[in-house]
């Protein structure tokens, strides 16, 4: 008997090492990926996201606890990597999580997004959901991020423009220890890039004077944030402002311009592909629930959405769903939006 028990596992491990063996190369690259055994699971979803493990992995634990039959498969990748992977079916989650809103908005005009409506979607505001297919769910604002010892006898810059009289009359100082989003790579920097340009002509400017001082390029938040703390970058500007919040320590300012700050939303949305588009909907509405917005708010970077910040705050600027955000995703200009950008940051 033990010798057959054996054999069976054999024959297992062997088809199994066949299957792998046998399956397409993925044409899509994972940055890290998890599996939340829940404590009676009996189901299971995948969610596909661009937030950090270290960030969602709480709302996941919470959703479970209410959720004790369903296990969650949770998989991080680039916005770029995670919209192309949905664009070209190569991959099949139940749930998709991003922050590039523009990304998002267009997998659902492209009908990559199936409908979903609850008494949790019903009470999102209308510049907060689309079509009853994209959901958003956070407000993180983008920010500047300051290394308190490089700006130890500096005053701190308000606006984007006190800040380029900063860099100008300070060039030494600042001279390969900037840092901001690769437009060209990264989708939520594309985002944000393409809202400061829409928001004041002070953007074009800025990036000017940032590529004179050869600022350095990155494709995510955390690495910025790392750079600041360690004294390798004196600031990053347009930081997901929730990662600065987890990260930030006593040698690390976090800065709100006062011109304006464009807040981001994370959204979510349920493929049309999708296996189990109910249990999708169940995270949803967890989402947009008091407990998912109690654990957002005193325990996760990323703060909850809610309409009555904007008003008690107006140099807050929402990047509002909708088709206004397809504007820049159009090819020619996107090559011309980065062609210009690119000319501007990256200087000989």
């Amino acid at each position: 008997m033990r010798q057959s028990l054996l054999a069976t596992k054999i024959v297992w491990s062997m088809l199994a090492i066949f299957a792998l063996s046998t399956t397409p190369s993925r044409a899509f690259e994972i940055e890290a990926e998890q599996y939340f055994a829940a404590t009676d699971g009996t189901s299971e979803i995948t969610i596909m996201s661009t937030a950090d493990l270290s960030v969602f992995a709480p709302l996941v634990l919470g959703f479970q606890n209410q959720n004790p039959s369903v296990n969650v498969r949770y998989v991080v990748l680039s916005s770029a990597e995670l919209y192309s992977a949905v664009l070209e079916g190569e991959a099949t989650p139940d749930l998709v999580i991003s922050s590039a809103m523009d990304l998002q908005t267009k997998l659902a005009n492209d009908g990559f997004a199936q409908p979903f409506r609850s008494q949790a979607t019903e009470t999102l505001p209308a510049w907060a959901r689309w079509r009853d297919e994209l959901f958003a769910f956070t407000l993180e604002p983008a920010v500047l991020i300051l290394s308190k010892a490089a700006f130890a006898d500096l005053p701190r810059p308000r606006t984007r423009q006190e800040l380029i009289e900063l860099l100008r009359d300070n060039p030494a100082r600042f001279e390969n220890r900037i840092g901001t989003y690769d437009l060209r790579t990264s989708g939520l920097g594309y985002l944000f890039g393409t809202q400061d340009a829409r928001q004041s002509e002070t953007f074009w400017r800025l990036s000017e004077v940032m590529g004179a001082l050869q600022t350095r390029l990155y494709c995510c938040s955390g690495q910025m944030i790392a750079d600041v703390k360690s004294g390798k970058l004196a600031l990053a500007y347009n930081v997901l402002g929730s990662y600065a919040d987890a990260q930030s320590e006593s040698n690390v300012d976090i800065v709100l311009l006062e011109d304006y700050t464009s807040v981001m939303m994370r959204t979510a949305f349920i493929p049309d592909s999708a296996k189990n588009s109910q249990l999708a909907g169940t995270f949803i509405n967890y989402l947009l629930s008091a407990d998912g917005r109690s654990l957002l708010r005193a325990e996760i970077g990323p703060g909850p959405l809610d309409a009555e910040t904007f008003s008690s705050d107006q140099n807050l600027r929402p990047i509002r769903l909708g088709p206004g955000l397809l504007v820049y995703l159009d090819q020619l200009k996107r090559r011309s939006f980065l062609r210009a950008w690119t000319s501007a940051i990256v200087q000989p």
